[in-house]
């Protein structure tokens, strides 16, 4: 069952060739081992890389950043690092509930499934009792 699951959530062709080639993910990993700021034209290309390497949107998710009130400025890597944690968090709830959902032979997500997974998984007890009921509607 297992297997079934990484083959349903694995990402398509299409999402590797939004996301760039596997080249540049290399590429761009190696200049944020590098340690070095850029600025100028290398910085707004690493900017762009780090764009097509996120499935959600930047600026939103650095809006969302400045919300809170101890954070003022936020730069490209870190809005960049929150995005993909925030993907690579997402993808593994979704994955733990569709094991749910199969259990139940069912292809869709319910919210059910996703409360089977948050009570049963050690990692997302922080999100026990945090998740209303406002969203039933949806």
């Amino acid at each position: 069952m297992a297997a079934t699951v990484a083959t349903l959530v694995n990402p398509t062709e299409q999402d590797a060739d939004r996301c760039g080639s596997e080249e540049e993910s290399r590429g761009a990993e190696a200049e944020e081992d590098s340690g070095q700021q850029q600025t100028g034209p290398a910085a707004t290309a690493t900017a762009a890389t780090h764009s097509r390497l996120s499935k959600l949107p930047l600026a939103r998710i650095k809006a969302l950043m400045k919300t809170d009130p101890d954070v003022s400025l936020a730069s490209q890597e870190s809005v960049f690092i929150i995005a993909k944690a925030t993907e690579l968090f997402v993808e593994m709830i979704a994955k733990d509930a569709l094991v749910y959902a199969q259990q139940g032979k069912r292809k869709t997500l319910q919210r059910k499934d996703l409360d089977n997974a948050i009570e049963a998984i050690d990692e997302f007890a922080f999100l026990e009792g945090k998740i209303s009921n406002d969203f039933k509607s949806c």
